[in-house]
């Protein structure tokens, strides 16, 4: 199982880990602690140091009630900064975190080579077709509502199985705009109650008959912090056991912010297996 980032075709079959390097003033773990050339160049060290392989960069907050900030404001906080990282690490696998098409398609320009767009192409209308047009790989997730309305009220009949249809009818709308590789994303923490997000850790595994890579964020979200009565900066030990868990159940990816600790979760698994 592999996917083609600018070129280099990366090999899934040993999980991968994706850091997280948020560029904005209000993100729920880390917000505001990125916001100057250098504190973004150390953090990216670290990550690559450690072991990322992809560095996921995001300029638009989307935790639950997050504001809603302009395309030209995304837009300037995003583009100079993966000209950075590109100048400072010329061989950085650079996916862009965003729903917006233009925003995408102008990332990939200056030097990206994947894109997480938490909508699923539901929040731009445009975004599988320029993902069809740029031929990179597009990072499917799932989101009931939008970040502002998610944690409102969300239902579902079965979660796991609402969640294969929604995957099976976006993959074959991807595959029409002749979209390679395709990565899924379950949505943890996004319009999902507790017990949602916890059904579907426990049976990511069903996922897996799609055959595409599966790719799991929960680094320091609040299903985790709330589970166990304490807040995101506590629960570092909470989100390895976590990844353990979908490393278990085949997820390829895991999206965090501890790059250290995910790398050593993946050899223990995979030294079992």
């Amino acid at each position: 199982m592999t996917i083609n980032c600018n070129g280099k075709l990366i090999d899934l079959a040993l999980p991968k880990v994706m850091g997280i390097l948020n560029i904005t003033p209000d993100s729920f773990f880390d917000g505001g602690k990125h916001t100057s050339d250098k504190t973004i160049l150390l953090h990216t060290e670290k990550m690559l140091n450690e072991g990322a392989t992809f560095i996921d960069i995001g300029a638009y907050s989307s935790r639950p009630n997050a504001i809603h900030i302009s395309e030209d404001e995304e837009t300037q906080r995003l583009l100079p900064i993966i000209e950075l990282l590109i100048k400072n690490f010329p061989t950085i696998l650079i996916s862009v975190d965003t729903f917006r098409s233009e925003i995408a398609k102008k990332s990939i320009e200056t030097g990206a080579c994947m894109i997480n767009d938490i909508s699923g192409g539901t929040m731009d209308k445009n975004m599988f077709k320029t993902i069809g047009k740029l031929q990179v790989p597009y990072i499917l997730m799932h989101m009931q509502g939008t970040p502002q309305t998610m944690q409102q009220q969300p239902i579902y009949k079965n979660i796991v199985q609402d969640l294969m249809h929604y995957f099976s009818e976006k993959i074959t709308e991807l595959r029409q705009e002749k979209v390679n590789d395709i990565v899924l994303d379950v949505g943890f923490g996004f319009g999902k109650t507790l017990e949602h997000n916890y059904e579907l850790l426990k049976n990511l595994h069903h996922f897996n008959t799609f055959e595409l890579p599966i790719l799991t964020g929960v680094s320091r979200k609040s299903m985790l912090y709330k589970l166990l009565n304490t807040t995101a900066k506590e629960v570092l030990n909470a989100t390895s056991i976590a990844n353990t868990i979908a490393l278990l159940n085949g997820t390829n990816m895991l999206r965090v912010h501890d790059v250290k600790e995910a790398v050593e979760a993946i050899k223990i698994v995979d030294q079992i297996r």
